[in-house]
């Protein structure tokens, strides 16, 4: 049985883009933080990541399509946070946003990771960029 597997190494000669989601900016911008961290950690240069922002994670998808369409990226990390409210707003964004980056990836034949945090509280927010449970981004 053939394995594949890949590796923790970046490509240099790869070109990678961070799309962030600035609405919830006080979470998005510690998955950034986290982000450029894995990627120094993992032999990239921090200073060769583009990023890219938009207003929030529903915008997502179509960065991520208009970045790929572009031939400028290898691959693409796509980071947001959608908190949950009181209305079913929460329900339609994390939806969309997931089925969006999922159809791009598909359509260009690049990978785009998917670094949204859908969560029911800030402070879930709060603990998965980076305090308590590690960076889940």
């Amino acid at each position: 049985m053939a394995l594949v597997e890949g590796n923790l190494q970046v490509d240099k000669s790869k070109k990678v883009a961070i799309i962030n989601a600035r609405f919830n900016h006080f979470i998005t911008d510690r998955l950034v933080e986290g982000a450029k961290d894995v990627y120094a950690r993992h032999g990239g240069d921090v200073e060769d990541l583009d990023l890219i922002l938009v207003p929030g994670a529903f915008e997502i998808p179509f960065a991520l399509d208009k970045a790929l369409a572009s031939g400028k990226y290898d691959a693409v990390c796509c980071l947001g946070a959608v908190i949950r409210g009181a209305t079913p707003h929460f329900d339609y964004v994390s939806a969309e946003a997931t089925k969006g980056v999922a159809n791009v990836t598909l359509n260009h034949g690049k990978p785009a990771t998917f670094g949204v945090l859908t969560v029911d509280s800030i402070e879930q927010a709060i603990e998965r960029a980076g305090t308590k449970a590690g960076n889940k981004g």
